[in-house]
């Protein structure tokens, strides 16, 4: 018993053009609904919005001065950067523009000049993501350095203090994600450091030199040091567990899957993506990632048109028997919470995968 379900290869085949005619059906129906239209009105105003309101919360930060108050300003950057952030995501994902060149520059000024996240790390990362999420070897959002994810991680030979953390990562799961804005920051600077390929280099360069370097020179600047480090360790905190529960309920405790299973595309993208519900307001606390199964399947879709999306795809879902999982918002984080945990424990087989549960329909064996 491995722990990881496998997929018989001709079952496979035999539904890989029925697979695939399954979508082209799903994306027309998606296309005459008029989900696919761009919402540039929506858009726009969020585009004008975002550095009017950057520019109020800095004038805020220098009227409020030198206290102990502005540890509340500190927590308003880090949701106001994780929003942007949020906006950044629809652009990578040619969501707003039609034309390419404008997207990507509007990444680089979101994602870059505002929140200080390197778009050319994010988009290789994302890109490989979308291709295969919950794929061993092939999607990177589960090859975390700290949280085991999958049985095979959780057993490689680890030191004592790593061994200690695996077996309670159920627990520290949701504090580690206070390090993750760190972690974002320092990605995205080795990533336009390195030698690898990467397009405006030089412009993501200037603009990570501008948000990070700027940022910090304007807290001590107005800030005392200890009040300025303090100030820096909450925004960064906070942003970076803002970021980490807004992307954890997406994937994690969803189905994960060897390198060499293949899968057609509906499949792929739906079983390993989780919605999560609430109404507008996680809509627009979670920025439209609750539409997760939405957003896989059509990741050019408007944010705006996700919502109206789901109910459309359930159903096509329902009548093609693909499992089409939607949960409450602390549902999923309890989800993830007992998954990671069991994986950490050393449970072989932490998930009761649909892959099997449907074998019937998609060839799926023990």
């Amino acid at each position: 018993m491995t722990g990881i379900r496998t997929v018989s290869p001709s079952p496979l085949r035999d539904r890989a053009g029925r697979g695939t005619s399954e979508f082209t059906e799903l994306a027309q129906r998606v296309r005459e609904s008029g989900l696919l239209r761009r919402r540039y009105g929506y858009y726009w105003t969020k585009l004008v919005l975002a550095p009017v309101i950057l520019a109020g919360f800095i004038v805020a930060f220098f009227f409020i001065g030198d206290t102990w108050w502005q540890l509340f300003t500190a927590a308003g950057f880090a949701i106001l950067f994780t929003q942007i952030a949020f906006l950044g995501h629809d652009a990578a994902h040619r969501q707003i523009f039609v034309s390419g060149k404008w997207n990507d520059w509007i990444c680089l000024i979101l994602g870059d000049l505002f929140v200080g996240m390197s778009y050319g790390w994010w988009q290789h990362k994302h890109t490989r993501h979308h291709a295969n999420p919950n794929k061993i070897d092939a999607d990177p959002d589960i090859d975390l350095p700290v949280i085991a994810v999958t049985a095979e991680k959780a057993a490689i030979p680890r030191g004592p203090i790593v061994r200690w953390l695996r077996s309670h990562q159920g627990v520290f799961f949701f504090p580690i994600l206070l390090l993750e804005g760190v972690s974002l920051h320092a990605s995205g600077v080795r990533r336009v450091t390195t030698r690898e390929h990467l397009a405006r280099r030089w412009v993501e360069i200037a603009f990570l030199v501008v948000r990070l370097g700027g940022f910090a020179a304007i807290v001590f600047l107005v800030l005392s040091p200890g009040i300025a480090a303090v100030f820096l360790v909450v925004q960064l905190g906070l942003f970076g567990f803002y970021m980490g529960v807004s992307f954890a309920p997406n994937h994690k405790g969803m189905p994960i899957v060897p390198r060499t299973v293949t899968l057609d595309f509906l499949r792929r993208q739906v079983l390993m993506s989780r919605n999560v519900r609430g109404g507008r307001f996680v809509d627009v606390l979670l920025g439209g990632l609750n539409y997760q199964i939405e957003h896989h399947l059509f990741p050019s879709m408007p944010r705006p048109h996700l919502r109206k999306a789901a109910p459309l795809i359930a159903a096509y879902c329902a009548e093609k028997g693909v499992p089409y999982t939607s949960v409450g918002l602390f549902a999923s984080y309890a989800i993830v919470t007992r998954y990671i945990n069991r994986v950490g424990l050393g449970e072989r087989d932490a998930f009761a995968c649909p892959l099997v549960q449907q074998r019937a329909a998609i060839g799926v064996q023990d």
